[in-house]
């Protein structure tokens, strides 16, 4: 077993423990069962509630941040969502004579008593695994241009691991320019892991150094065997940034295996199953929130209250999206107020809590978005970004959707870099759809509201 499943498998482990301690001596407290006598079954649900809401925000990943305010929030957020699925299966579905029945609070304060727990021993796990982080590297191999590419991609991204450059022939190149990566030979490399002289958690190989010799495709493939996982460039990005990298886009991309959303209609008539009962409960039960909203506009900037726009949607048609206005309307005479101007005072309010998204769930009961997908794009900046970049419509393949993986990783922004950034983030959503990973993005978007993160 490897580092990474050891680790996730122990934080199981004391996952069932907290769970197990925390909820049988809140039950003795509360009197709904006998002390030291402990309840097992039952504590199943909770257990696999807390699990699974932990494993959407990586939470079982030994290379989560785990000290950071954003997983902390996440973290919360979680075991909020493990709460109330908790409570939901124990008072509206389970049978009667089912023990936490007894008390509410035992499921309440069980689960805040379990937040600083999880969260405690996740950082003492985070800190075992940054010590381990310090004595290993990665070795990327390719040449000098993929060489400093993968360095200033590092750099956008945040990325701040120890990286040995390698290059697996010979150098016929310039000397070292300022910034640029020394770059080692891969073979000298490759011996110092095989006499145990230098610890590496992965190699990377980018496009450059697909021709690689035999004897050194043979020690890859003995050291991968060791358990030294090596990928290609654009398998790096997918794993550890969770991003496809328009570097390995071309028009046959969209054809190779892997898109289950696109070649399995169940996954698409299940995903407008769950658009329609979840959007036509949010406007059942907030339509007074929205009637409320567009009064408050109507008194602070007067009519109209609603914001129509022609969008892009799935297979390239258009279509008007609904939205709470919350700019002011251009003056008669077509002069255009600078961007702090241009928001109302209510209006900046309505963005900061994403009130002015909800009649978009109008969009989706009439089918024309999903709540989870790319970005609805203006119809004008669309074919403006086909024209300039190279396979942008792919993300047409799906519906737009209210939130999606690119809007809970990658800010607000409108420039071209922006949107090829945020491309790459649809571009993984499109390859990688489940449902794990739509109930991950509501997860990550709670989070991104309640953080005033975006626009």
């Amino acid at each position: 077993m490897n580092s990474a499943r050891l680790t996730a498998f122990l934080l199981l482990v004391l996952d069932a423990a907290a769970v197990g301690m925390v909820f049988n001596v809140l039950a003795w407290i509360r009197g709904i069962s006998e002390p030291g006598s402990w309840i097992t079954l039952p504590l199943l649900g909770p257990l696999a509630l807390l699990a699974v809401a932990v494993y959407l925000i990586d939470g079982y990943d030994e290379r989560t941040d785990m000290l950071s305010l954003d997983y902390t929030s996440l973290h919360g957020i979680a075991l909020v969502a493990a709460t109330v699925g908790t409570l939901l299966l124990t008072f509206a579905i389970i049978p009667a004579n089912y023990p936490l029945q007894g008390s509410r609070a035992v499921i309440l304060l069980g689960f805040a008593a379990c937040l600083p727990l999880s969260l405690g021993y996740r950082r003492f796990f985070y800190l075992r695994y940054l010590q381990r982080q310090r004595l290993r590297h990665l070795l990327f191999v390719g040449d000098r241009v993929s060489c400093e590419a993968f360095q200033s991609e590092c750099a956008l991204n945040a990325f701040d691991r120890k990286i040995i450059y390698a290059h697996a022939g010979p150098q016929r190149e310039a000397p070292d320019a300022p910034q640029s990566p020394h770059l080692r030979r891969f073979s000298d490399c490759l011996e110092e892991i095989q006499k145990g002289q230098s610890s590496v958690e992965a190699i990377i190989l980018s496009d450059s150094s697909h021709a690689l010799p035999t004897d050194v495709s043979d020690i890859l493939d003995e050291l991968y065997f060791q358990g030294v996982p090596t990928y290609t460039l654009a398998h790096f990005h997918q794993r550890y940034w969770r991003k496809i990298s328009l570097a390995h886009i071309n028009q046959v991309w969209l054809f190779q295996e892997g898109f289950r959303i696109a070649r399995e209609p169940v996954f698409l008539r299940l995903k407008r199953l769950v658009d329609l009962i979840l959007a036509g409960t949010g406007l059942i039960l907030f339509g007074w929130v929205i009637a409320l909203a567009m009064l408050g506009i109507r008194l602070t900037d007067g009519s109209p209250t609603l914001f129509k726009q022609r969008r892009i949607g799935k297979n390239r048609i258009p279509f008007t999206v609904y939205k709470l206005r919350t700019m002011r309307l251009s003056p008669a005479d077509g002069t255009l107020l600078p961007d702090n101007e241009r928001i109302t005072r209510f209006g900046r309010f309505l963005r900061a809590s994403r009130l002015d998204e909800f009649p978009q769930l109008w969009n989706v009961v009439r089918g024309e978005m999903s709540l989870i997908g790319p970005r609805a794009e203006w119809e004008a900046n669309a074919r403006a970004y086909e024209n300039a970049i190279p396979c942008y419509h792919f993300r047409h393949l799906v519906k737009p959707g209210i939130t999606g993986w690119a809007q809970v990783n990658y800010p607000y922004g409108t420039n071209l870099e922006n949107t090829r950034r945020k491309l790459e983030y649809d571009l993984y959503y499109i390859r990688h759809f489940s449902f794990i990973l739509d109930a991950s993005i509501v997860l990550k978007t709670i989070h991104t509201i309640l953080a005033g993160k975006g626009r």
